[in-house]
């Protein structure tokens, strides 16, 4: 892996923690340095940090919150 490429993954402690977990990124980056976006990207997927998942789990809270004021409020009753 380019000494650059390296420096970089390790200032990037989520990147870091995803390579060490899916070791074949070692072999793409030794190979072809380019593909550092996709890994990003890849990393993002895998921590759930893309726009739609971080969408889809704030629509979740939403609903989550409802239900315990329905709750609250039917408790009122």
């Amino acid at each position: 892996m380019e000494p650059e490429t390296y420096h970089y993954l390790q200032q990037r402690e989520d990147l870091w923690s995803f390579i060490r977990k899916n070791p074949e990124w070692y072999r793409y980056l030794s190979r072809d340095k380019n593909r550092l976006r996709e890994l990003e990207y890849t990393s993002k997927q895998y921590y759930g940090k893309t726009l739609p998942q971080r969408l889809e789990k704030t629509q979740q809270n939403i609903q989550l919150v409802q239900l315990l004021m329905q709750m609250a409020g039917s408790m009122n009753d």
